[in-house]
C-alpha cells in the first residue's frame, strides 16, 4: 500500500495536520524547512548521468536547478495535490499566473477557449488582451447555462474555464453537467477553486481536469505571501509541468513555506469564515437599505440548489446589493468603517470590503443599486454586525423614510 493510500482514509482536519511534512526525511523538524536554493550540485559523472536517464521521464521531478523547485515547494505541490485528490501540484507565483500557465499548457493557437461569464476580472484580461496575441480565441458563456453549454462549444474549442462561485456575483455553475458536457466534446475543464478551496469543493470527483488556487487567499490565510498552485489529473501532469516550468513559473521556498503553515489550520479558519459570514449575511437580509444578499449558501441566491448538492461548505466571500445611492454617500459608507477596510485581496484574517463594478460579455448586470463585494474576517462577528450598522447609520439620510 503506497503511503497516499495509506492516507486516504483520513478526515480533512488530520490530513491539514500532517500532509505536506515528513520529520524522518528533514533531521526530526516538524515542519518541512526552507529550502533556499538556486544550484545543486552532482557527487561525480554517474550520479549527473543516472539524473539524466530519469529526466527522460517528462514527469520526473528531480532537483536539478532552483527554478524547477526543491524539497519546500514539492511539500506544499504534494498536500495540495493529495488534499484536492489530484495527482500532483505546481506551485505558481500568483494565482494568476496558475490561470494563465494552466490555460497556456492546453490551449495552442487555433484554439478556443470559452469562459464563465462571472469570472474574476483580470483572468479576463488575460483571455481577452494576451491569449487573443497568441491566436487562442475567448468567448463567455451564461454561468447559469448548466448543460446547455453544450451549444456554445465550437470544433476548436479545447478548453471551458470555470470559477464556482463567481467572485464578484457569486452565481454558483452546475460543473458536473458542464464537465459532461465539455468531455464528450473532447474539451478539458479548467476551474478556479480558490473560493471553496479543496475543503469544500472536491473539484475532481466533479469532473474537473484541472484545478486552480490563488493560494495567496485561504491557503496562506495570512496576508503575507503572493502564491498560486495547479493541480492536476495523472495524464495531464507532464504536459502541465513542462510549459509551465519552460516558462519559469516557480514560487520561492520561503512562500512555498507560508503555504504549508497556512494549511495547518485551514480547516478551523474556514469554519470560523463560514459562520461568521452566515450570520453578517442573514444580518443583511434583514435591512430595509439592502436590495440583495448574494451568498451561494442562501436559499434564492443564484445556483443555491447546485451549491447544497456540491459543496460541502462556504467560504467568508460573498456580496450585496444596496439600494440606489449617490456617490458621495457610497464613499461615506465605505470611509466610515473601521473594521471592514478596503482592499484588493481577500481569503486573510481580515475583513474586507469595496465597490464592484461587474464586468460580463453575454449576461449583463442589471440588478439596480451599488453592489459590494466583502470578506468576512475572523473578528468578532458582533463586531463586525456593529461596524456595518454603523456605516448603515450614517447614510440612512439618503433612503426614504422607509427604507432607512
Amino acid at each position: 500500500m503506497s503511503t497516499r493510500e495509506s492516507r486516504s482514509h483520513w478526515l480533512a482536519d488530520t490530513q491539514l495536520t500532517h500532509l505536506g511534512r515528513n520529520p524522518a526525511s528533514h533531521e526530526g523538524t516538524v515542519n518541512t524547512p526552507v529550502y533556499r536554493v538556486s544550484t545543486y550540485v552532482w557527487e561525480n559523472t554517474q550520479a549527473l548521468a543516472e539524473f539524466r536517464r530519469k529526466s527522460a521521464d517528462p514527469a520526473f521531478r528531480g532537483n536539478a536547478y532552483g527554478r524547477n523547485g526543491n524539497p519546500t515547494t514539492a511539500a506544499f505541490e504534494d498536500a495540495v495535490a493529495e488534499l484536492e485528490g489530484g495527482y500532483r501540484g505546481l506551485i505558481m507565483p500568483s494565482g494568476l499566473a496558475a490561470i494563465t500557465g494552466a490555460v497556456l499548457a492546453v490551449a495552442k493557437a487555433g484554439d478556443h477557449v470559452l469562459v464563465t461569464d462571472n469570472c474574476y476580472w483580470h483572468a479576463r484580461k488575460v483571455f481577452d488582451d494576451v491569449l487573443s496575441r497568441y491566436g487562442i480565441e475567448t468567448t463567455y458563456f451564461d454561468p447559469e447555462l448548466g448543460a446547455d453549454i453544450a451549444g456554445q462549444l465550437r470544433p476548436n474549442t479545447k478548453v471551458v474555464f470555470v470559477e464556482a462561485p463567481g467572485s464578484t456575483t457569486f452565481e454558483v455553475q452546475d460543473i458536473p453537467a458542464i464537465a459532461r458536457a465539455a468531455h464528450a466534446h473532447g474539451a478539458l475543464v479548467l476551474m478556479d477553486n480558490t473560493w471553496a478551496t479543496p475543503l469544500f469543493f472536491r473539484a475532481f470527483e466533479h469532473g474537473v481536469d484541472i484545478s486552480i488556487h490563488a493560494a495567496t487567499k485561504y491557503l496562506v490565510g495570512h496576508s503575507d505571501a503572493m502564491l498560486g498552485v495547479i493541480v492536476t489529473t495523472q495524464p495531464l501532469y507532464a504536459q502541465v509541468r513542462s510549459v509551465v516550468r519552460d516558462l519559469g513559473y516557480i514560487a520561492s521556498a520561503d512562500d512555498a513555506y507560508l503555504g504549508l503553515r497556512g494549511l495547518r489550520t485551514l480547516g478551523v479558519r474556514l469554519r470560523q469564515h463560514q459562520q461568521s459570514a452566515l450570520r453578517v449575511a442573514h444580518w443583511l437580509q434583514q435591512r430595509s437599505e439592502v436590495l440583495e444578499v448574494r451568498h451561494p449558501a442562501l436559499p434564492g441566491s443564484p445556483g443555491h440548489e447546485i451549491w447544497k448538492r456540491d459543496f460541502l461548505g462556504s467560504s467568508g466571500l460573498f456580496a450585496f446589493v444596496l439600494k440606489p445611492l449617490p456617490d458621495e454617500a457610497v464613499n461615506a459608507f465605505l470611509d466610515s468603517l473601521q473594521l471592514f477596510a478596503m482592499g484588493a485581496s481577500w481569503g486573510g484574517f481580515e475583513s474586507l470590503i469595496g465597490r464592484q463594478t461587474p464586468q460580463r460579455a453575454v449576461t449583463p448586470w442589471q440588478v439596480p443599486g451599488v453592489l459590494f463585494r466583502i470578506h468576512v474576517g475572523l473578528e468578532a462577528v458582533d463586531d463586525l454586525i456593529a461596524d456595518l450598522d454603523q456605516g448603515l447609520a450614517g447614510i440612512a439620510h439618503h433612503f426614504s423614510p422607509e427604507e432607512a
